[in-house]
């Protein structure tokens, strides 16, 4: 079982639009660091660089859905015949 140090809303995290990584300050002075790929991946685990402790995101996984993947379907038509 994970032991968290904390559980965080998303929005108290601070974001950086430059490295695309969310930030929260860890007790041991450094942040814990999670970025924007691993929301999108469904991650919801912060990690501190510095110490052992981590903090689980809380956020809604909807909101962060890539709007390129929802609903697109691809296929092609091999009726036509290529020259």
């Amino acid at each position: 079982m994970t032991s968290f140090y904390d559980e965080v809303e998303i929005e108290d995290l601070d974001f950086d639009e430059d490295t695309q990584i969310y930030t929260y300050p860890c007790p041991c002075g450094d942040k814990f660091e999670i970025s924007l790929d691993e929301i999108k991946d469904g991650e919801d685990v912060a990690r501190c660089p510095s110490c052992s402790l981590i903090i689980r995101v809380i956020y809604d996984p909807d909101e962060f859905a890539d709007e390129d993947e929802e609903g697109t379907t691809f296929t092609i038509d091999t009726s036509i015949p290529v020259s």
